[in-house]
C-alpha cells in the first residue's frame, strides 16, 4: 500500500509549483479539489485523510465523489469537470512515478469530463463600457487609481491576477504611449502598448500614488498592494455607479474576468483576426480564443451576406370551391 500524502504533496509543490510554474491561484484551486476528495474519502473508508493509501483511490470511488459534488454539494457540471481535471492531472504524475499502479492510473484517467452547456461569453456593449470608465471620479485619489486600473483592464485585456502582480518595472512610457509587459499564465510573456488614454491614466496615478516599499503598481487605501477580492470590490462599487447612467448594467454581472472578455471582442472587431486576439491575450492555444467567434454578430452578418438562399418560386394559395363553400356563414333561413 502507497501512502498519498507524499504523493499529492510533491504533486501539489514540485510538479505544479516548480515544473509546470503554474499560477498561485492553479494551485489553490487544485489544493482544494483534493482537500474536497481526501475529505470525502475519509467519510467513505472510515479513515483519517492522512492514512489514505493511493490503492484506495479507485474508479468507484473517484465516481462517487463525482456524484457527491453534484447530488450534496449541488456543484454545476463545470464545477464538476474541474475537480476531475484536478484528478486527472495527479493521475498522469503518479503514472510515471508508480509503474505498479498503471491500471488503476488508466481506469481513473478514462472517466469522461460531463458535457457542459457553451454559452455566449459575457461582454460590455460600448455603451456600458463609457459609463463604467466614467464612473471613478477622477479628481479623488483612489477614483483617480480606479479609473487607470479599469481602464488597463479594459485595454489590455488583463487577467485580475496579472492587473494586480504588475509591477513598477513592467511600465515604460514611450512618447504619447506606454508599453508594458505582463507575465501570464505559466510565465508567458507579452508586451503591449497601449494608447495615450490610457498612458495618461497611468501617469495620474503614479503622479498621486506615493512612495510604497512594494512593487506594485496599484496599492489599496492602506499603502498595501491590491488584491484580487480588493479590485473585484472597486468593480462592484463602479458598477454600480455606472447603473444609474446605463440601465443596461442593471442585474448584469461584471466580473473583472467580463473586461477581459470585453477587450477580446473589441480586438476582434478591430481586426477581424482572430490570432491577433489570441496573442493580445496570451492565450496558449489559438482554440481558447475561438469561444469569441461566437459572441461577435459580425461574424455571422458576413456569413449571411456571403451566401444566397435558394429561390423560391413565387405563387399564391388559391384553397379548392368546397373549401371556401364551408367556410362561407350558412344562410339564414326565410319563413314563408
Amino acid at each position: 500500500m502507497t501512502p498519498i500524502a507524499p504523493l499529492i504533496t510533491a504533486f501539489l509543490q514540485k510538479r505544479l509549483g516548480v515544473e509546470l510554474r503554474a499560477s498561485r491561484h492553479t494551485c489553490d484551486a487544485y489544493a482544494y479539489s483534493f482537500q474536497l476528495l481526501f475529505e470525502f474519502a475519509s467519510r467513505k473508508l472510515g479513515v483519517p485523510p492522512s492514512e489514505l493509501h493511493l490503492e484506495q483511490l479507485d474508479v468507484p470511488l473517484v465516481l462517487e465523489f463525482l456524484d457527491h459534488l453534484q447530488t450534496e454539494r449541488r456543484n454545476a457540471p463545470r464545477s464538476r469537470n474541474a475537480r476531475l481535471a484536478a484528478i486527472h492531472s495527479f493521475m498522469r504524475f503518479v503514472e510515471h512515478r508508480m509503474p505498479s499502479a498503471l491500471d488503476q492510473v488508466r481506469r481513473v484517467r478514462s472517466i469522461p469530463m460531463q458535457k457542459t452547456d457553451t454559452r455566449i461569453v459575457a461582454h460590455l456593449t460600448p455603451d456600458e463600457l463609457r459609463a463604467l470608465i466614467d464612473a471613478p471620479d477622477p479628481t479623488t485619489r483612489l477614483g483617480t487609481r480606479d479609473r487607470a486600473m479599469m481602464h488597463l483592464a479594459l485595454t489590455g485585456g488583463l487577467r485580475v491576477s496579472e492587473l494586480v502582480g504588475l509591477r513598477m518595472d513592467q511600465l515604460q512610457f514611450n512618447g504619447r504611449y506606454v508599453d508594458v509587459r505582463v507575465y501570464g499564465k505559466g510565465r508567458r510573456e507579452r508586451a503591449l502598448t497601449l494608447w495615450k488614454s490610457v498612458a495618461d491614466a497611468l501617469r495620474a496615478w503614479l503622479a498621486v500614488r506615493g512612495d510604497a516599499s512594494c512593487p506594485e503598481i496599484f496599492l489599496n487605501a492602506w499603502g498595501k498592494p491590491m488584491t484580487r477580492s480588493g479590485f473585484e470590490s472597486v468593480l462592484d462599487k463602479h458598477v454600480a455607479v455606472a447603473t444609474a447612467h446605463c440601465p443596461s448594467l442593471a442585474g448584469k454581472s461584471v466580473s473583472p474576468h467580463v473586461l477581459r472578455h470585453t477587450c477580446a471582442l473589441n480586438t476582434l472587431r478591430a481586426t477581424r483576426d482572430l490570432r491577433k486576439v489570441s496573442l493580445w491575450l496570451g492565450h496558449a492555444s489559438i482554440q481558447t480564443t475561438e469561444v469569441y467567434l461566437q459572441a461577435d454578430p459580425t461574424e455571422k452578418l458576413e456569413a449571411l451576406a456571403a451566401g444566397t438562399p435558394a429561390a423560391l418560386r413565387p405563387g399564391k394559395f388559391r384553397p379548392p370551391d368546397r373549401l371556401i363553400a364551408a367556410l362561407h356563414p350558412p344562410k339564414i333561413m326565410q319563413s314563408p
